[in-house]
């Protein structure tokens, strides 16, 4: 057994209450073995946290992470426009070569700032699923379908494969990938392909994530045709169920939230992506209050434009209150606790918090910063001042993945190098 200590920090409490303490991890395991004063002895390895905030990895609930090589490609437009006119245009391009180039700079990108786990929605996910092994995070990785412009065999096609990289993958990278089934929306895949496929997918026994309720355009066409809200829609076809998880959810009334908090489906709030596809404010304090598990997402790096689950922290909380017109809503506390505990609950992994027993996913912020000073909140400062370049250490599975900024697990100058020259090349054919 191999030990590994961090030493000095302050620790994050599952109670997002912060103490004095080393952390004591078994790295075989992947286990924390202990929180208490003065364990460096005991360890075969130290990481230094004096002067640091020893919190939980945090959780991407939702993301696209291979879009890397699409950051700032298509900016200021509507979902619509951007997908149809921008997006979907350019993914059409994509190769395997380029997802996994896309796979490995949204990776580091996620170590530099302190995130362990991922979900993640895409195409090629073999590639991603080597990336991620590659990098040490820990992901729930999972085939996006979509029927619509397609015949009905390649409709088919598209769900069959969405049923065998859920059970080819799962388990992957040492156990740190997880797999679901993950049908693109409910306006994007027919009705028909959810009723057959679905129930294949509760056989492998793994969960249903897709987007929901992202726009008010995603929901008129539901109530129109159907004449129900869509996650009385997505109920009707087995879609809401304990385990299962949806993106976005910015669109939903009393109603839906209260069918979500019944059934245990849980919610990633994405606000950077949502704001700046005006897609809306989503209505996170009502669903807390409601008793929904709510996560927080990224969504895709050419619709935010960044991966920093920080970032995104302190979006959430401002836009939560905006959304409310009230400033004690969505306050730091239940941001930091959405951004580890609840995007991990939400999305299936048995991660986000420290204390004896749990998964040794952690993130080291270094405190002695202008930004960070004087220290009077540590958690206000995780809500609403921390950044990810004061992300000193990261750790996934007890295995140090950056030490001191220094990736230890990729190659930063030739992952940046070649995705930049992935994406040259990606848009070139795109356009021509």
């Amino acid at each position: 057994m191999t030990t590994l200590a961090i030493t000095g920090g302050q620790v994050l409490l599952p109670d997002i209450t912060v103490t004095r303490a080393d952390v004591l991890i078994e790295q075989d395991g992947g286990e924390i073995l202990e929180i208490g004063d003065d364990l460096a002895g005991d360890a075969d390895e130290t990481l230094d946290a004096e002067e640091s905030l020893v919190a939980p990895g945090f959780v991407n609930g939702h993301c696209h992470v291979a879009m890397t090589l699409m950051r700032g490609y298509a900016d200021d437009k509507s979902l619509d426009a951007w997908l149809q006119e921008d997006i979907w245009p350019t993914e059409a391009e994509l190769t395997p070569e380029d997802v996994s180039h896309g796979t490995r700079l949204g990776a580091l990108e996620m170590i530099k700032s302190g995130t362990t786990s991922f979900a993640d929605m895409y195409f090629m996910v073999s590639n991603i699923a080597d990336a991620v092994e590659e990098a040490g995070l820990r992901a729930r990785l999972g085939h996006g379908i979509v029927t619509v412009a397609s015949s009905d065999e390649e409709a088919r096609e598209d769900a069959e494969e969405g049923l065998e990289v859920a059970a080819e993958l799962d388990g992957r990278a040492d156990g740190r990938i997880s797999t679901a089934f993950m049908p693109h929306s409910l306006t994007t895949v027919g009705g028909e392909y959810l009723e057959e496929f679905v129930p294949q997918a509760r056989e492998l026994g793994v969960p249903i994530h897709y987007h929901a309720n992202e726009t008010a355009n995603e929901v008129a066409p539901i109530v129109e045709e159907h004449g129900v809200r869509p996650m009385a829609y997505a109920a009707e076809r087995g879609m809401v169920q304990e385990g299962d998880f949806i993106a976005h959810g910015v669109h939903l009334d009393e109603s839906e939230i209260g069918l979500l908090a019944e059934a245990g489906t849980g919610v990633i709030h994405c606000p950077a992506s949502n704001m700046k596809l005006a897609s809306g404010m989503a209505p996170v304090q009502r669903m807390l209050d409601a008793g929904v598990t709510v996560g927080i997402g990224t969504d895709g790096a050419a619709s935010n434009n960044d991966l920093s689950m920080l970032d995104e922290a302190r979006d959430a909380a401002m836009i939560g209150k905006l959304e409310t017109g009230d400033a004690s809503a969505v306050p730091a506390e239940s941001v930091v606790e959405m951004m580890t505990q609840g995007s991990a609950d939400a999305i299936g992994l048995d991660v986000g918090r420290l204390e004896a027993g749990a998964p040794a996913d952690i993130a080291v912020l270094d405190l002695e910063s202008a930004h960070l000073t004087p220290r009077h909140d540590l958690v206000s400062h995780l809500a609403y001042a921390a950044a990810a370049a004061d992300v000193r250490h990261t750790v996934c599975d007890g295995q140090v993945l950056m030490r001191d900024r220094d990736v230890l697990t990729l190659d930063e100058d030739a992952v940046r190098t070649q995705a930049s020259e992935a994406a040259e090349a990606l848009v070139d054919r795109a356009e021509n």
